[in-house]
Formats: structure tokens, sequence, C-alpha cells
């Protein structure tokens, strides 16, 4: 498949005023790039700030004790080249690729909604008809961005995202800038969820979206049938 997909990741390793580290959530990058690449798919990874990204350390435990994907991420030269010398995303034209894929992490609620470069590539490449997914934390990268109607792009659709009952349970909901199930509800998103913790995820259009890690999968599997069915 001569396809190629944009993962944006976030730029952002601090969690508000807390002081704790936070970053990419290592599975819901390694697991669909892996799901990618696997694929035949060329991937792109591409932040605001560009450059290295940073890691949340709860997602990283030491080589062999990690999840498969992970594992294979920090042993893959390959990976490891793209995650430090990651493209600015403001300088991608987003509707030259096949999907843009928003991977989470809880740097994201600081930094993409109010990236410009980042609701540009979304709308671009959802104004272009092409595939936009985020597992978890990531359509916090899809907040700002609009369609060709002015309207908010998950407006009517079935979206899924990290539940504010997940942020309860970790104990975030009060350092987080704002709920990402609330804030997608109020953009006119038709939220959907399953069981805290567990895989879930949904496809709406050329839309996909995923409720939290465990469902970094299912998202990528999702991505891939659209584009196989392009």
């Amino acid at each position: 498949m001569s396809k190629k997909v944009l993962i944006i990741l976030t730029s952002h390793d601090r969690m508000g005023d807390s002081g704790k580290q936070t970053g990419i959530w290592s599975d819901e990058l390694a697991v669909p790039y892996y799901g990618f690449r696997d694929a035949g798919i060329d991937v792109v990874l591409a932040s605001p700030r560009g450059g290295v990204v940073p890691f949340d350390p709860n997602s990283l435990k030491p080589a062999g004790e990690n999840d498969a994907e992970v594992d294979r991420m920090l042993a893959d030269p390959v990976a490891q080249a793209a995650i430090r010398n990651t493209v600015p995303v403001a300088s991608v034209n987003a509707a030259d690729f096949d999907a843009v894929f928003f991977a989470g992490g809880h740097g994201t609620m600081w930094d993409l909604p109010g990236d410009a470069g980042v609701t540009r590539a979304v709308e671009s490449a959802w104004n272009a008809g092409k595939v936009v997914a985020a597992v978890c934390h990531g359509p916090a990268g899809l907040v700002s961005a609009r369609g060709a109607d002015g309207k908010s792009i998950l407006n009517g659709r079935r979206v899924s995202g990290f539940t504010d009952s997940e942020e309860n349970a970790v104990g975030l909901a009060s350092v987080v800038p704002f709920a990402l199930e609330t804030r997608m509800r109020e953009l006119g998103g038709l939220f959907e969820h399953g069981p805290d913790w567990q895989p879930f995820a949904v496809t709406d259009g050329k839309l996909v979206t995923g409720q939290n890690p465990a469902s970094s999968g299912l998202v990528a599997e999702k991505v891939l049938a659209l584009l196989q069915a392009a």
C-alpha cells in the first residue's frame, strides 16, 4: 500500500503547575506506528515545536518490561531517529498525507488545542477528504479544527476520547486545562465510550477516535481499513 500517515505528537512535558512530567503515552505512539509501518505505510512524525519529543515517564519501563511494541520502538534506530527529529507541524502540508493521526498523552491537552499549525493541519487534511484519527487525549488536537461549514469537525459525529470518568480516576481532573469528554460534547460530538480502561473506538466517515491507551491498536486497525478501502 503506497500510503503516507502523519503522526502528530505533543511537545509539552509539564503537567500544569503540578511539577509532574508528562508528554506522549508510549503505547499510543508505538502501537499505531508499527501497525502502519508493518502494513507498508510511510510514517512521518511531527510536533508543534519539532525536534525531540517528550514521553510521559509513567509510560516507560526498563527494556523487556514494556508492551512488545514499546520495547521494539526503544530498540529501533529508525524510530528513535524520528522521535529525536520530529518535523515542525507548521511546515507540513497535511493534505499531502492519506491520514493524520494524533497519539495521546496528557501533554496534548496543553499545546495542541491552541497551536495554529496543528489546527491548520487538521483542517487541511479534513477538507481534502483525508482520514483524521486520534486516541485517548489525542482528540485535544481536534477541538479547534473547523470544517468548510465553519462548524467543529466533531459536530454531529460519533466520537470518543479519554473520558471524564477516567480523568477523575487518575486524579488529574483538576490539573488538566479542560475535560476532554466534556469539550467534545460541547462541540457537538456524539460522544461514545466503553467501560473505563477497556478498548473502544468509533469510526464516523473518515474520522476515527479511540477512548484510552488500550484503544491504540483498535484505532490503528480502523484507520488501516479506511486506507485500504480508499
